[in-house]
């Protein structure tokens, strides 16, 4: 950890990754590596991770999978930076590269960074959630982490246009805005997956992991949810498995 910077160096995944982070304001949890280990890709393909901060989700799914090409995206020219060391520090600059984008940017300017429509196989996000009371004061910070009402259609559409026909979105949410989340993909995605994550057994779901795909008309299926942590908080052995161990969360109907 470095005072002089403000950032911290952090294990991840086990110590298969190293993130260097800011010490303050949002870090690399447990959403981050759960939204990775639900996305579905596989070697020669092409993901973009929208909204991806210093690149934790889009760097775990790069190490998962050998032969994926993957493209952060954000909008903060600091964690962009940070995201960029990242891809240097793991080595992984052969297969990952960071750009400072805004995710409601134009199709122009997405493509004038290499990111033409229908250019990628599978998108992966972790949009705000929140309203925020109190926006900071910088107007990037503003736009990259400041959620309003248009948040989610924004970014599906985004989504949908990096997409081409048959490919995956796969994201991370509150589970009680589940309904505005399937209301951003209706018209655009279907065979929708949604599998619930529990805090510990017998809570309520605080977040979704939803995977849908453009342009199918398949049903919704409401997958078993998984728990994190035993009634005691000692984390679960799914968990371990996918937060510790780089396993994977399959979304995909079988």
């Amino acid at each position: 950890m470095s005072v002089e910077t403000g950032e911290s160096e952090d294990a991840v995944l086990g110590g298969r990754l190293t993130i260097r982070q800011p010490m303050r304001g949002h870090r690399v949890g447990h959403d981050a590596i759960l939204l990775a280990a639900a996305t579905a890709a596989r070697s020669g393909e092409h993901a973009v991770d929208l909204g991806s901060g210093v690149g934790g989700a889009g760097l775990a799914l790069a190490r998962r999978i050998a032969g994926l090409t993957v493209t952060l995206v954000d909008f903060d020219q600091e964690l962009t930076a940070l995201a960029s060391r990242n891809v240097e520090l793991n080595n992984l600059h052969e297969r990952v590269r960071a750009v400072r984008l805004d995710v409601a940017g134009s199709a122009a300017d997405f493509a004038a960074a290499g990111l033409a429509p229908e250019s990628a196989a599978c998108v992966l996000m972790n949009p705000p959630f929140n309203l925020v009371q109190q926006p900071s004061p910088s107007p990037e910070r503003r736009a990259a982490h400041a959620a309003s009402p248009d948040t989610l259609r924004i970014w599906v559409a985004t989504a949908a246009r990096l997409l081409g026909t048959g490919g995956a979105l796969t994201l991370i949410w509150r589970a009680d805005g589940l309904g505005d989340v399937l209301a951003a993909l209706a018209g655009k995605f279907g065979a929708v997956a949604v599998l619930p994550v529990h805090p510990k057994p017998g809570a309520a779901a605080i977040r979704v992991l939803v995977r849908a795909v453009k342009g199918s008309g398949a049903r919704l299926r409401l997958l078993p949810g998984i728990t994190l942590a035993h009634a005691d908080g000692r984390p679960s052995a799914e968990a371990e498995a996918v937060l510790r161990d780089a396993a994977a969360l399959s979304l995909i109907a079988t």
